[in-house]
């Protein structure tokens, strides 16, 4: 059975550094045997990968990529709540995925998918969750996407 590292490499990535907070708050809280992730954005390097609304200046197709990124990135909060070693997640408990679209946009769903079809390839079954997709008028930063995850980790 290969690690969620081993199936993050294969999917020809790896954990990312913990992106920095952009204002007063922790990238993730664990509490029991729960972690709960900050809003993460599609943060590379420091930077954004892409700004703008979903409908307009930014496409469907890159803002699933925004959401794939931003889950990859909440997955390395994750990590850095459980020693390191996403092994110990048990579950994925839920994703909440938000969308700045324009009005008309109504793809949140497959935007969202960005992230959900991320954590189904790095855990399984054990990545099947519960998920939000929801459509905003902004995000920090003008990022199009926003993801946070609450996940259940082993003893």
């Amino acid at each position: 059975m290969p690690t969620p590292e081993e199936n993050l490499a294969e999917l020809g990535l790896a954990l990312p550094e913990v992106v920095a907070p952009v204002a007063a708050y922790v990238p993730a809280v664990r509490t029991g045997s729960y972690v709960y992730t900050s809003g993460q954005l599609p943060m590379r390097d420091g930077a954004l990968i892409k700004t703008g609304k979903v409908g307009a200046d930014v496409t469907g197709e890159e803002a699933y990529e925004c959401a794939r990124l931003c889950a990859l990135n909440a997955l390395a909060a994750v990590a850095s709540q459980a020693g390191g070693d996403l092994s110990r997640v048990a579950r994925v408990v839920k994703a909440v995925v938000f969308v700045a679209s324009t009005p008309d946009f109504t793809g949140q769903p497959l935007v969202a998918n960005g992230a959900s079809e991320l954590l189904a390839g790095v855990f399984g079954d054990a990545g099947a969750h519960a998920r939000s997709a929801v459509g905003v008028s902004v995000l920090p930063l003008d990022a199009p996407v926003e993801v946070e995850l609450v996940v259940e980790l082993t003893a």
